[in-house]
């Protein structure tokens, strides 16, 4: 219930708050780290390799990628890229005069901690310093894999693949109401396509946003020309359709897969590297995994949070931008810094911006500025009187002061949260 106090930090669960004790003795003092391995050349490994340079490091950087292209920013994938206004989101980092050695369309297969050594399809390669960053894989549905017209949209192949099923104008079956399913039949129907969504949930986003939310949202499909069915279970996938748990077929030219992902992890097995019951690496508060010198970041790992008094696992651009300052920190021996950010991501989505910072649950108090049935609106959560999230529907300003305010845990007035017309900053008890 909203209060007057500001919100202090919550304590963690005993196993989320001192899993690892102080390592030191553990860890190889960072004047022995020559050689740092990061696997993994998204945006978290690629970020670890800049803030490493970037905070003195002077050892062997490598950067081990699993696909052949040139390290690229994701975003773009379902939206320039798959449109054909972009060939490539290639990052604007220059690997050479870093001294970063990239070694791309190379599958890592293990690793040997002990023997500090990574395990790929053309050998091992040595490590005082591993850093994780494999990020996560899409789900599939049972029976779809070979399926003729059937696509994912993870990587740039995956967007360069659906590219032409948008240039032709095909009917299109979207598995999956969740932010990926809403962007590409956003996509989709921009460029002049015939899109059905199906969805398990009664409504989109079901698994992320309460019903008075996310409801609302389902008309967004049909203002932009897309159905929408829910409450819908997909038996199989065939060639030409898909059928439905009721008997129901929908035709499809082509049917796109986006049911969420998981983490990218399975190749640790029997490494000992300890991982969550979804699959996730379950770091420190440094980023630091259950072994000596190995780090994880980006979407293959939780950590845990003082902020919100859980552990969280974050599949978002801006966890992948951040965490490795936190990583490349602990690694050169700057004074330690928990890592404790305020989740942040964006969505765009038949003609809206979404934007989403902080974390929410169920039990926190939710405040709407403005009407979901028109646009711009905002939905806050505070918990003990102070904000914890913000979802913000084309009210950027809204989501800028958020992030602040839900940083600083300042107590807020509910009737002036509440009050679409009063600056969220305004919004504070003295």
């Amino acid at each position: 219930m909203a209060g007057g106090r500001a919100r202090g930090p919550r304590p963690l669960p005993d196993d989320q708050s001192g899993a690892y004790g102080d390592r030191v003795s553990e860890q190889q003092t960072h004047s022995e780290t020559r050689h740092v391995v990061v696997v993994g050349a998204g945006m978290a490994g690629v970020q670890t390799a800049v803030a490493l340079r970037e905070q003195g490091f002077t050892g062997a950087i490598t950067l081990i990628g699993a696909e052949p292209h040139q390290p690229y920013d994701r975003p773009p994938l379902s939206k320039a890229v798959l449109l054909g206004t972009s060939e490539g989101s290639a990052f604007e980092v220059d690997f050479e005069a870093l001294g970063v050695e990239l070694r791309l369309g190379l599958e890592v297969t293990g690793v040997r901690p002990a023997e500090h050594r990574v395990v790929t399809e053309a050998g091992e390669v040595g490590y005082d310093t591993l850093v994780i960053a494999t990020g996560a894989e899409p789900l599939t549905l049972p029976g779809s894999g070979g399926v003729p017209g059937v696509h994912l949209l993870r990587t740039l192949d995956d967007a360069r693949r659906l590219r032409p099923v948008l240039d032709q104008r095909h009917r299109i079956v979207v598995v999956g109401a969740g932010w990926i399913g809403a962007e590409f039949a956003t996509a989709a129907r921009d460029a002049g396509c015939e899109v059905t969504v199906v969805e398990a949930a009664d409504r989109p986003l079901a698994g992320v946003l309460p019903a008075e939310v996310s409801a609302p949202m389902a008309t967004w499909y049909a203002e932009c020309g897309a159905e929408l069915i829910t409450g819908a279970r997909v038996r199989a996938v065939e060639p030409g359709e898909v059928l439905l748990a009721d008997d129901r077929r929908l035709p499809a030219d082509a049917v796109v897969i986006g049911i969420g992902a998981r983490p990218a992890t399975g190749w640790l097995a029997g490494s000992d590297i300890a991982l969550g019951p979804e699959g996730a690496i379950t770091a420190d508060a440094r980023l630091r995994t259950s072994l000596p010198d190995v780090y994880a970041v980006g979407d293959c790992a939780s950590f845990p949070s003082a902020r919100f008094g859980e552990r969280l696992l974050v599949h978002h651009w801006d966890n992948a931008l951040q965490g490795p300052r936190t990583v490349a920190a602990d690694i050169v021996g700057e004074a330690p810094t928990d890592y404790d950010p305020v989740p942040y991501f964006w969505s765009e989505q038949f003609g809206r911006f979404v934007q989403y910072a902080g974390h929410h649950t169920d039990a926190d108090e939710l405040i709407h500025r403005g009407d979901p049935s028109s646009t711009p609106w905002s939905v806050c959560w505070l918990r003990d009187g102070a904000l914890v999230a913000i979802l913000a529907v084309g009210r950027p300003r809204d989501l800028a002061q958020a992030r602040k305010l839900i940083a600083s845990a300042a107590p807020m007035a509910p009737a002036k949260v509440a009050d679409p017309g009063t600056p969220l900053k305004s919004a504070t008890l003295p």
